[in-house]
């Protein structure tokens, strides 16, 4: 390769977006400039580098070996530059201190505060701000700098052309609740007595679905499912008019009971449901992400 006389970083960050979208077309929209505007800039840094750094393989832009080197360097340096500015800017007073957060919709949202709570807890000025959505989505915009944390039931899907990196915070058991007469009625016999008992249940696409069908396969039990829900918080919400019993972690079962007027069934210790915090560095930098991260590991999610 040889040596760029004039290296001009806005054309660094053009083709950077690019690759990471995959497409000019993807990257116009991110850069809200026009198609024209990227392909010229690309060729300009490709001359002032002196080899082609991105080649087309269908509809989408892939990297050559020049451009896998070149992106690695781009993506140190556009991390460190919004770290540097988010350092400087927290130091001075001149802002808050922001935190982007993405969850992914099965997350109980109480899960999902007890994660976050103790980033609140730690910085005055922390401005947090929290979008939820489907985990694939969510990693898109973390992938573009837009989060700064996606929390997660499921590590970054195998496969998934994306540099980006999951943090186990803990685990927990799950417990079913319900309307004070439905719990006692199936309490004393539970787990058994969840057969041919009425039960609310997440939707296929979650985690947790996958490991209750898993469980009530190998324990031969039979519910009636009466309905299912993307949504943590809507299902609760059903279950507490007495529709069905319904799982939640056994971590938040006080919170659970007090928040949704239900009461404790009883709980399945062989099912567990794991949480993530998925960032883009191996490395966590973000003062925030790492308060968050260190107090879930340490206590946020003990049963």
């Amino acid at each position: 390769m040889q040596k760029a006389r004039h290296f001009n970083y806005n054309h660094l960050l053009y083709f950077w977006i690019t690759a990471r979208e995959g497409s000019i077309a993807k990257a116009s929209e991110v850069l809200n400039v026009t198609p024209q505007t990227i392909s010229g800039q690309l060729k300009l840094l490709e001359d002032a580098i002196g080899a082609p750094l991105l080649q087309r393989d269908g509809r989408r832009q892939v990297l050559t070996d020049h451009g896998k080197l070149a992106f690695q360097y781009a993506d140190d340096m556009f991390n460190l530059g919004a770290e540097l500015s988010q350092r400087l800017q927290t130091s001075t007073g001149l802002s808050a201190l922001a935190l982007n957060v993405g969850v992914v919709n099965s997350i109980p949202k109480l899960i999902a505060y007890r994660i976050l709570e103790p980033a609140l807890d730690e910085y005055d000025n922390l401005r947090l701000t929290c979008t939820e959505g489907e985990l694939e989505q969510l990693l898109a915009r973390l992938s573009v700098h837009q989060l700064d944390l996606v929390i997660s039931d499921n590590p970054i899907p195998s496969g998934l052309s994306l540099r980006a990196f999951s943090h186990k915070l803990g685990e927990s058991s799950v417990s079913f609740f319900g309307s004070a007469p439905l719990s006692r009625a199936v309490k004393k016999d539970f787990p058994a007595s969840l057969n041919e008992t009425p039960v609310l249940l997440p939707t296929h696409a979650s985690a947790l679905r996958y490991k209750l069908d898993s469980w009530f396969r190998r324990a031969e039990i039979q519910p009636i499912v009466v309905a299912e829900f993307q949504d943590s918080a809507l299902l609760k919400s059903f279950g507490q008019t007495g529709r069905g019993l319904f799982p939640a972690p056994t971590a938040i079962a006080r919170e659970v009971e007090q928040m949704y007027g239900v009461k404790l069934a009883g709980r399945i210790s062989e099912v567990t449901e794991t949480y993530y915090a998925i960032t883009q560095q191996r490395r966590i930098d973000h003062e925030a992400v790492s308060v968050v991260t260190e107090r879930a590991r340490t206590e946020l999610l003990s049963d």
